[in-house]
């Protein structure tokens, strides 16, 4: 595999000509403010795991439109009994998956944090399984989700999914187990997407960490790269020749460049040079514009994958000093 996109010496160069709609802050308040409407209604009910060192349990809270929405809770062995009111990780899961088995994906909770992994309505089926339905409809397709509900930003399918990834550190701090002071979102791909919107529509997290985030700077996005979830977009605008403007407008109101402009809290971001799938340039967009504290990690010789283990290294360093431990 060889470099996809702009060198890092270029990309510190490179700014996003996204732009944002004139209602962009209207619409979102809006959509938030008729979901909370709705009683957030956290459910949680533990689960035997067989584990020793670490609880989990299965909760769902109503997200967009009220619908359940599922997560699985993490955190130390005895800390809910316990009493105890732990920092706070919320993470978003990537493209195609959903929150996976019980016993996944253990280092939040093994270091000491509460861990809310929330599930990705109608997603769960690619790589990790998935419990939660997209209830709404859609008109015409392409297979995936990037074109669902395309033709209007209220039915389009990621309006309905970051509202389900804020009404989850809405859920996450609901939770006795929860200092809801310390809340921290964290995710790679489409998971560091979410955590980017949720960073913009949510102005007091102590934490943003996004890795290799999908869901930014999609003028550049839909244009650079044949791979997929991108080209989804792409493949629907050869056959819908006449709609590239109204799709592009669309999209400018779920576009992570956006939601960066109006982020406060640390974020760690990273890049890999070598990614087909989330061009670093569109990468850079993003973090160029967040508005916060921010460092970034480029991967030279890395694809989408990113930084592996060495990301999650940086995160657990990262969220233990904005954590103040």
């Amino acid at each position: 595999m060889a470099y996809t996109d702009l060198t890092e010496s270029e990309l510190w160069g490179y700014r996003s000509t996204q732009t944002e709609p004139a209602d962009f802050d209207a619409f979102w308040a809006a959509t938030l403010g008729s979901t909370r409407e709705h009683a957030l209604d956290v459910r949680i009910e533990p689960v035997d795991t067989g584990l020793r060192t670490v609880d989990v349990y299965d909760v769902t809270f109503a997200g967009f439109d009220g619908d359940d929405v599922r997560a699985w809770l993490r955190v130390p062995a005895g800390a809910v009994e316990a009493g105890l009111a732990l920092p706070a990780v919320v993470q978003y899961v990537g493209y195609g998956g959903g929150r996976g088995a019980a016993v996944d994906n253990l280092l939040w909770a093994s270091a000491g944090y509460a861990h809310l992994h929330m599930d990705t309505r109608g997603q769960g089926s690619s790589w990790s399984t998935g419990d939660t339905v997209d209830t709404a409809g859609s008109g015409p397709a392409i297979p995936g989700v990037m074109t669902r509900g395309i033709d209007s930003i209220e039915t389009y399918y990621y309006r309905r999914l970051i509202t389900d990834a804020v009404r989850a550190v809405d859920a996450a701090r609901a939770l006795d187990v929860v200092d809801p002071d310390r809340v921290a979102v964290l995710g790679g791909s489409q998971g560091g997407g979410l955590a980017l919107a949720v960073s913009g529509l949510v102005p007091d997290l102590a934490g943003v960490v996004s890795f290799v985030p999908f869901l930014c700077d999609f003028r550049r996005a839909t244009v650079i790269t044949d791979s997929d979830p991108y080209k989804e977009i792409g493949r629907y605008l050869a056959t819908h020749r006449h709609r590239a403007s109204s799709v592009h407008d669309v999209l400018s109101y779920v576009d992570g460049v956006n939601f960066a402009k109006r982020a406060t809290a640390p974020a760690w971001f990273s890049a890999a040079l070598m990614d087909p799938i989330c061009p670093p340039s569109t990468v850079f967009g993003a973090f160029h514009e967040y508005g916060g504290p921010k460092q970034v990690t480029v991967w030279a010789y890395n694809g989408h994958e990113g930084g592996g283990i060495d990301d999650e290294l940086m995160a657990l360093a990262a969220l233990r000093e904005v954590f103040g431990e």
